[in-house]
Parts: structure tokens; C-alpha cells; sequence
């Protein structure tokens, strides 16, 4: 109910929904704890800081004054609620640029290094139990949690290794259900192909965390740090990841299970790169996915860059850039079903020189026959 009743009053200051929420169902609910002292249920309506209306101005900017946004995920009635990476705070955002609204805030967040907040995505049955998964840093490991709005988080899978660097978050439902989790080789790259080993791997497991087959979660391997993954929702068995490398090119990589990517050492049977970025131009911290192309978000390139994947896996056109330099280092890129681009960026991340409303979340719509796009 807490859910139902948070996301029903944000409409009260324009916004009209897309869709209903539907009742949650009655019998017992979720497997979460209840909201205690350090995450307490938030009051409905309460707005945030930061977003406080966006009259006037760029009307690409749908929130504003964000500190370091990275997972977003879009929901049933067409707004989105995204992450901050260092507060762990979720935050409804809205696409007509009603005022940003606070949720939450996620507890047990650790942001040493670049760790954090660093992946979100909605369960499966979200219209019937509500819930959240997120990809968090602790103190001792990186892990993947679910929980309601107001809830307690409740581990799903742990023990993922962290470090001061390179802690993955990837985090996506494929179209079977399962959930799949990028993970990072914490700065010590033998850890990408080593089997004993859950970094700098692609996992896949279910609601519950275990393993989908019986080898264990490990789905594909040979990763630096996989940063995100975009199921392909028109093309079930397409898979993609980003590979975020400090060593070498960014990697836009297929899936497919129990494949070697080739980091740190290509040998007989790696899996070659559907698309590398150099460093440059790289930082791939995003992508979505639909049909044959590919959206991917990057951080020092401060750009979208659009592959077109043909059927073969390569790339068949030259990318095409979006929005070059105008908006700063961008993070995560997720499509809603209107086929617009909600992306954040990444300027206050101690790396980018953040204008005085940034961080900031995008909504950019589709190029149109007319040619009126805002790209």
C-alpha cells in the first residue's frame, strides 16, 4: 500500500499517468521487512530538493541538482524513478518535468571508491508485488537487493568481491525472468576468468538469487567491468553489455552463456567485441537496446553513441553521436515505451566539471519524420 499510495499522489501537480497502478493483492505480503528508523517510509507528496520544478528552460531536462544519478528504471504509468550512486536516495522523475519526488533512501550503502548505488530494476510481477532490485556496495561485498518503496532491503545475492575501483553494477531482467548481474574485477584484472571467482562476470540467477541452471550463477565471463546490461525486449535471445576497461577499449559485448569476452588475456575461443570505443571516447556507462540498434551512454566521450547491429552481430553502419558535449559526462541510457531516452549524467562524480544545476536527468525524444527532434 505504501507503494500504491507514494506513486498515486504524484500526480497531484500535473503529471497525469500513462496507465493506472493496480491494487498490490491482498493475502501475505512481500518477503521484506518493515521500514525501520534508517529507512523509513517516506510521506506521499513530500517533494525532494533537488528537481523542484523545471519551467522553462531546456526542455530535453526533466530533473536538475541530482548528486550522481546512475540506475533508472521507467514505470508502468510512464514516470521513472532513478538512483543517486553516492546517497543511495531513489527519486520519482517525471516526464512532463513535475517536481523530482523523494522516495527513499536505500540503507547500507558504502560509496568508498567508485562504489555505491549502481544499479536498478523492477521485478518482473512489479504491477503485483512492487518491487525493486538494486545492485548496492557495502562495506564487505557488493550485493543485489529488492525491496517496496519504504521497505527494508532484503539481500538477494551477496558476496559479489568490491574494491576501490571497478564494482560493475550492471543489473537486468531478461525476457525469460532471470536476472542477470554485471559484476567487476575490483581493480585486479586475473579475476575476470578466474572460475572461482564472481568478479568480473556476467551472473544469472533468479528472483530469489539462485542460480537459473545448475553449473552455478555464472553466466558469461572474462569482463573488467560490465557497467550494464540491455536485453533486447523485440529480440529475446539478444543480449548486450558494456565493458568498462581502463587498459584498453570500452567493449560493446553480445551475450551468450558460458562465453569468455577475453579480459585479461584473448585466447582460442574468445568472444570478440560486437563494438569498441577508445578511451577518448569511451566510459561506457549505459546502453538500451531495441530492435537492431544499440544506445550506448559515455561518461568521458560526453555523448550517445548509436550502433546499428545487423544480424551477424557487427556492426553494420557507421555510429552515429547524439547530444556531443551538451549535457557533460552521460551515465545510464534506458528507453520507455514511447521510444524516448531517459539518461543521466555523471558530472558530480568527482571527474567532471559539474555546472551549478547538474546532476541531471534527460528525457530525449525519438527523431520524428519532420526532422524535429530535440537531438
Amino acid at each position: 500500500m505504501a507503494l500504491t499510495l507514494v506513486l498515486a499522489g504524484c500526480g497531484e501537480e500535473g503529471y497525469e499517468p500513462s496507465g493506472p497502478f493496480r491494487p498490490l493483492p491482498e493475502g501475505a505480503p512481500p518477503e521484506v521487512g518493515p521500514p525501520t528508523e534508517s529507512s523509513p517510509a517516506p510521506a506521499p507528496g513530500d517533494p525532494a530538493d533537488p528537481g523542484s520544478g523545471q519551467a522553462g528552460g531546456d526542455p530535453n531536462v526533466v530533473a536538475s541538482g541530482l548528486t550522481v544519478p546512475t540506475g533508472l528504471v521507467v514505470l508502468p504509468d510512464g514516470s521513472a524513478v532513478v538512483g543517486e550512486r553516492e546517497t543511495g536516495r531513489l527519486l520519482q522523475v517525471f516526464p512532463d518535468r513535475s517536481p523530482a519526488r523523494e522516495l527513499m533512501v536505500v540503507p547500507g550503502v558504502d560509496t568508498g571508491g567508485d562504489g555505491g548505488l549502481l544499479g536498478l530494476a523492477l521485478s518482473p510481477t512489479f504491477d503485483e508485488d512492487g518491487l525493486f532490485y538494486a545492485y548496492v556496495s557495502t562495506a564487505t561485498d557488493n550485493r543485489v537487493v529488492r525491496f517496496p518503496i519504504g521497505g527494508t532491503p532484503n539481500p538477494v545475492f551477496t558476496g559479489i568481491p568490491r574494491g576501490e575501483t571497478h564494482n560493475g553494477g550492471g543489473l537486468a531482467f531478461s525476457t525469460d525472468g532471470t536476472l542477470l548481474v554485471g559484476t567487476g574485477d575490483t581493480g585486479n584484472p586475473a579475476l575476470g576468468q578466474d572460475p572461482a571467482s564472481l568478479g568480473g562476470k556476467v551472473l544469472r540467477i533468479d528472483v530469489f538469487g539462485r542460480p537459473s541452471n545448475a553449473a552455478g550463477p555464472v553466466f558469461s565471463s572474462g569482463f573488467a567491468d560490465v557497467t550494464a546490461i540491455c536485453p533486447t525486449a523485440d529480440l529475446p535471445s539478444t543480449i548486450y553489455a558494456v565493458d568498462e576497461s581502463a587498459a584498453g577499449p570500452d567493449e560493446l559485448n553480445e551475450l551468450s552463456e558460458g562465453t569468455d569476452h577475453g579480459w585479461p588475456t584473448a585466447g582460442g575461443g574468445t568472444i570478440e567485441p560486437v563494438f569498441e570505443v577508445d578511451n577518448a571516447a569511451g566510459g561506457l556507462g549505459g546502453c538500451a537496446a531495441v530492435g537492431t540498434t544499440v544506445f550506448l551512454g559515455t561518461l568521458d566521450g560526453q555523448q550517445v553513441t548509436v550502433v546499428q547491429v545487423d544480424g551477424e552481430g557487427t556492426v553494420s553502419e557507421e555510429p552515429e553521436q547524439l547530444l556531443t558535449g551538451r549535457y557533460g559526462r552521460l551515465r545510464t541510457v534506458v528507453l520507455d515505451g514511447e521510444g524516448a531516452l531517459w539518461i543521466t549524467t555523471s558530472n558530480r562524480d568527482g571527474i567532471g566539471a559539474p555546472a551549478e544545476d547538474d546532476d541531471k536527468v534527460l528525457r530525449i525524444l525519438p527523431p520524428s519524420s519532420t526532422g524535429n527532434s530535440p537531438l
